[in-house]
């Protein structure tokens, strides 16, 4: 614990890699914090061997959740390696870090968006669609591409309620030939949606989440299409054999090569998480129906 304040804390982070576990321990960062108010949280990172730079989106949630209520974080302890990786990808400049001179600058970097910034949000899209590691689409498919991660972004804009917008970080792992991007949101939840949709009846986290990826599914209450709107993206990610993973509250859900997994939470991640893999060895090109004769 620090000086000055009897809730100030030091927190010792582990590794955050791109998968459950890195979940749950951000969810045990949240719960260690969600105490805090008017003091201080002094984020220790000593012990952090790695950090995927797309997970930099749900540690800003956490942490935004922090600072929200008025209280002062700072990071310590940084090893060379991953101060890195969150310099570069512009998280540490939330945090009086600069980013480092010699290292090429990050091609889908740490943002934080409003629920009103939906043309930010756009263009940020489209750049990171243009980069030489997506795989080749015709203009229809890079078009639809877009618009299907554009709706992940309006779900949370229209269902998160978060107060602190909306995160996004991208990381590509060259020797491994994957990229990430990372969605998440500081909201009630796919959990609280369903509940308030079905009148706050008693619905567990994996339970709402596999009513919410169901087809034509949605907690809207007006005349327009809702769901979560995955079916175009798990197609894609069964052609390129890449993953997509969803993080809400305690479930945790996975999509490989046409498998669907669901699994508990060991900790709670106060809000939700969408990460898309995409398989950058892919040297296929894509086409929608419709464009091949």
């Amino acid at each position: 614990r620090l000086p000055g304040g009897e809730s100030s804390l030091i927190y010792q982070l582990h590794s955050v890699r791109s998968n459950q576990a890195g979940f749950e321990c951000l969810g045990q960062l949240a719960k260690a914090t969600r105490h805090l108010f008017a003091d201080e949280l002094e984020l220790d990172m000593s012990r952090v061997s790695s950090f995927d730079a797309n997970m930099a989106a749900p540690l800003g949630v956490v942490l935004a959740r922090v600072t929200e209520k008025f209280n002062y974080v700072s990071i310590a302890s940084l090893p060379v390696a991953v101060k890195e990786i969150l310099a570069n990808s512009h998280f540490l400049s939330h945090f009086r870090y600069s980013r480092c001179a010699d290292a090429p600058p990050a091609k889908m970097p740490f943002r934080r968006f409003r629920l009103t910034d939906e043309g930010a949000f756009e263009e940020y899209v489209r750049r990171m669609l243009t980069s030489n590691d997506i795989p080749a689409m015709s203009e229809k498919v890079s078009q639809r591409f877009r618009q299907k991660v554009f709706e992940v972004y309006q779900n949370s804009v229209i269902h998160s309620e978060s107060e602190i917008g909306i995160l996004v970080c991208g990381h590509s792992f060259v020797h491994d030939n994957r990229l990430h991007f990372t969605i998440a949101d500081g909201g009630i939840g796919i959990r609280g949606a369903v509940r308030r949709y079905f009148g706050n009846r008693r619905v567990s986290s994996i339970p709402a989440l596999r009513w919410a990826l169901e087809s034509r599914h949605t907690t809207k209450r007006n005349s327009h299409p809702g769901g979560l709107g995955f079916q175009f993206i798990k197609r894609f990610s069964t052609l390129n054999r890449g993953r997509v993973w969803i993080v809400s509250r305690f479930a945790f859900y996975e999509y490989h090569c046409g498998q669907e997994k669901f699994e508990k939470m060991k900790s709670d991640f106060p809000g939700t998480a969408v990460t898309i893999e995409i398989n950058t060895a892919d040297t296929g090109r894509y086409s929608l129906s419709s464009e091949v004769s």
